[in-house]
């Protein structure tokens, strides 16, 4: 299965701009979100691992990994996370390894418990182009709150470290970012979340989109979602965190490669799922082969079999594409009648 050739920048896709839709896919993906754990070690009050069982724990098997990757050589771009914390991967410096031998762009997220001086110079050396750590939180109290375990002195400490030792390098990549869920408890900390990336030495913040299912868990409930509910006095944490931001050199941008104010905003009134390309342009597997439409999906619904597409030790990832359960989940998303993990989405998810 060779990919479609990307355009210059393969975030175009996700913006909106790309192939046609139809119920088949005109072009294969460019763009895999692969699981390659879901094990963590941390219970955040905004992730659905924490109270549920999703699939039994598990890391992508090197054999899963290469069977899945080995069919698009050609693929744009890799995603290594999902609902796990990638860095608890043994293999997975020898997976970005293998990606960025063919000249995939590859990224992940991380929790940043994990960031040890000693994996330094092996995580700069993998080629990983990008790095995002989610830290949501700007002091102690709120991080162990959100998180479930009180890690944010180390974090903050290692994160700028690495950073320190980049520069002391001369090494450019991975880029590095600091990423803030939207919640109303801690939306006014972003001012101080920016100042502490100052601090860092990180360059780049990302205000994330809160995402959650009907009934919501833990801190993951309509309540605490700033979308379409932002206040003014919220919004006004936002704008001083901007103008802070571009005092001091930290860019400041929001889900989905836009702007943190219409990040919160919905993108079409009345059907906002109907510009989503994700089904057109990506595929998602879970650490244990199972195809989702997206990296949105466990989050915003319960029950894997709900929305299943296919399973890669059973078929090939052009069976999965070009499938019924596929072609089924796209017609439904043309539709006014989306499914279910779609219904309530919006165009500009994070990527």
């Amino acid at each position: 299965m060779q990919a479609a050739t990307p355009p210059a920048n393969p975030l175009r896709y996700f913006e909106g701009i790309g192939p046609a839709r139809a119920a088949t896919a005109a072009a294969p993906p460019v763009c895999l979100y692969l699981e390659v754990t879901n094990r963590c070690n941390l219970l955040c009050e905004t992730c659905p691992r924490t109270f549920e069982a999703l699939e039994p724990p598990a890391d992508m098997s090197w054999a899963l990994f290469t069977r899945i990757v080995d069919q698009i050589p050609d693929i744009a771009r890799v995603v290594l996370h999902g609902v796990g914390e990638p860095m608890l991967v043994r293999e997975l410096p020898r997976m970005i390894r293998h990606l960025k031998a063919r000249g995939t762009y590859v990224l992940f997220n991380t929790n940043g418990t994990l960031m040890q001086p000693k994996r330094f110079g092996e995580l700069i050396d993998t080629g990983l182009d990008e790095l995002r750590v989610s830290l949501d939180a700007a002091d102690r109290a709120s991080y162990a709150r959100i998180r479930g375990k009180d890690f944010f002195g180390r974090i903050v400490r290692d994160v700028g470290k690495f950073i320190a030792y980049q520069n002391g390098t001369g090494a450019t990549t991975p880029r590095v970012s600091l990423w803030l869920t939207g919640l109303k408890e801690t939306i006014g900390q972003l001012p101080d979340f920016v100042r502490l990336a100052a601090r860092m030495g990180v360059r780049s913040v990302h205000l994330q989109r809160l995402v959650f299912d009907d009934g919501g868990y833990g801190m993951a409930r309509a309540g605490n979602s700033l979308f379409e509910s932002t206040r003014a006095e919220e919004q006004q944490a936002i704008d001083a965190a901007e103008a802070l931001g571009a005092a001091l050199g930290v860019t400041l941008d929001a889900s989905g490669a836009t702007e943190p104010g219409l990040s919160l905003k919905r993108a079409d009134a009345g059907q906002p799922w109907s510009t989503c390309r994700r089904p057109w342009s990506l595929m998602y597997f879970t650490a244990h082969g199972r195809a989702l439409p997206c990296c949105i999906a466990p989050f915003s619904v319960r029950g894997y079999s709900n929305y299943t597409l296919g399973d890669a030790t059973q078929q090939t990832l052009r069976e999965i594409w070009d499938g019924t359960a596929y072609r089924d989940f796209r017609a439904a998303l043309l539709s006014d009648a989306p499914p279910a993990p779609c219904a309530n989405c919006g165009l500009r998810w994070s990527l």
